[in-house]
């Protein structure tokens, strides 16, 4: 008999408490145990566990958010942490931890690995940034609830005659401004992955306004460049991202349109609304073949990757070669969303 160890890292997202479930429940077929850490890598570290029943996974499969919470924290900051997780692991006598977690999570997991601590990780993110997957665990409902706001940010934007900037999240990929601005329409996307110059938007938004179209929405990934001769200089995490929300490249862009088109402007943040509510039936579903697949990887002995889809297979990435990598933006739909601008 297995006992396995999960714990949820990062920012929360749709479908975690699909995959908590599909890990679970795959386990209890293999006569397995399941223990549960609260609130990520603070649960481990403080040993606040609990053990993982039937009953605690029925009728989660819809809901948002996380059962066991979850967090954002290095416990690679301090040796005493990686000492807790040590005798944490001992103590609880697991056979692994899964992780359903993001980029972070990975490069922490596999850390862990060379102090002996086996792991497999589930990709959970809005951001679609993992590398090893093609995508994400909570990506499918967030760009549902990007296009949700295109769509009602377009009625408002046409009777006022406004040039509306949408900021989406992402960090240092554009995968969400992407297809969030393709299903909803946007008149213009910018993303980390193409460069800009902000009076070529401009002059589209003219270009336009001539031809009778006398509102624009206009997509902006976080984490995309300020415009020319703006300051860069950012506050960075404890993981070394730069801090998004404190460059306001939203606002930013929204002015310098502004400015160079006469027209008047205004700025939406989707923020955290991105990553809340139910996960989509596409995520409920991905995240039951990854929780599902983690498992089974665990079962034959395989440990310390990344379990991913890759042109619709189950794949298994190392930790090694997934670590410190970015799953940036395919630009090929770039293209597609060009025709529509």
């Amino acid at each position: 008999m297995k006992r396995y160890g999960i714990l949820c890292d990062g920012g929360d997202a749709p479908g975690i408490n699909a995959a908590i479930r599909a890990i679970a429940r795959t386990a209890f077929e293999k006569e397995d145990e399941v223990l549960g850490f609260q609130d990520g890598f603070f649960g481990l570290v403080n040993n606040d566990v609990r053990i993982i029943t039937k009953h605690s996974v029925s009728g989660i499969l819809p809901s948002g958010g996380s059962i066991l919470g979850i967090s954002r924290f290095n416990p690679f900051k301090d040796p005493k942490y990686i000492q807790a997780i040590k005798e944490n692991f001992k103590k609880n006598a697991l056979t692994m931890l899964i992780f359903i977690g993001d980029r972070d999570t990975i490069s922490i997991a596999n850390n862990l690995s060379k102090e002996g601590i086996p792991s497999i990780v589930v990709p959970k993110t809005i951001d679609n940034d993992i590398w090893g997957t093609d995508f994400s665990i909570g990506f499918d409902s967030a760009v549902g609830i990007i296009s949700y706001a295109l769509d009602n940010l377009h009625s408002t934007a046409s009777s006022h005659h406004r040039v509306m900037v949408v900021e989406t999240m992402g960090r240092e990929t554009g995968w969400l401004a992407l297809f969030g601005g393709l299903a909803g329409g946007a008149d213009y996307i910018i993303i980390p992955e193409v460069p800009y110059d902000i009076k070529d938007v401009a002059a589209h938004i003219e270009k336009r306004r001539k031809e009778g179209k006398n509102f624009s929405i206009v997509v902006v990934a976080e984490g995309a460049p300020l415009p020319a001769g703006k300051d860069e200089n950012v506050e960075k995490d404890d993981f070394g991202h730069p801090i998004n929300r404190k460059r306001r490249v939203g606002y930013t862009i929204m002015e310098e349109l502004e400015r160079l088109t006469g027209i008047k402007s205004r700025t939406t943040v989707l923020g955290y609304i991105q990553r809340g509510g139910m996960p989509t039936t596409s995520d409920r579903i991905l995240a039951t073949r990854l929780g599902n697949a983690a498992v089974e990887f665990a079962d034959e002995g395989k440990f310390n990757g990344v379990i991913g889809v890759k042109e619709g297979k189950i794949q298994f990435t190392p930790l090694e070669e997934s670590a410190g990598k970015i799953h940036k933006a395919d630009t090929k739909f770039y293209e597609l969303a060009r025709i529509f601008f």
